[in-house]
């Protein structure tokens, strides 16, 4: 039914997403924080409308800036809500990432780009131990997807 309609607009929060694009967000962990509603049915009907964009949006960090909500990894035991394959665009207040149809590398690349700057290293050190990113990829990468995103606005 979502799909019927031309240019639908998706718009689904997050408590947190991996650097591989997972989106949990129904629980802290094991702990549930609320139901996980409709957000894959809206996200994949706006991504099959004609014209249509599924966008996950969320704050890049919580708990006053403490924590990052882009990870390295998701808690233990949180839940997948939507998976990496239908995540298409990832907005925080750093920028706008694309993710659909990427690689690892392009994913974690484009995710540490819209991290809050306070723990992009961090991020990027965990995609290099995990093969995401070559250590001279790592911040010149991000930095390329930030200045693409400028530039074509």
């Amino acid at each position: 039914m979502v799909a019927q309609n031309e240019r639908m607009v998706a718009i689904n929060s997050a408590l947190q997403i991996d650097m591989t694009g997972q989106v949990c967000a129904d629980s802290l962990g094991t702990r549930p924080y609320s139901g996980f509603g409709g957000q894959i049915d809206f996200i994949r009907g706006a991504a099959r409308s004609k014209g249509g964009v599924p966008i996950i949006a969320l704050p890049s960090t919580a708990r006053g800036g403490a924590v990052s909500r882009i990870v390295p990894v998701l808690e233990p035991g949180a839940g997948v809500v939507t998976s990496r394959a239908d995540v298409h665009y990832v907005v925080t207040e750093h920028g706008i990432a694309y993710l659909h149809g990427k690689t690892l590398r392009e994913r974690a690349e484009a995710l540490i780009a819209i991290a809050d700057p306070r723990f992009q290293t961090e991020l990027e050190d965990f995609a290099v131990r995990s093969h995401y990113l070559d250590r001279e990829r790592g911040s010149k990468g991000a930095r390329e997807q930030e200045n693409a995103l400028v530039s074509h606005g």
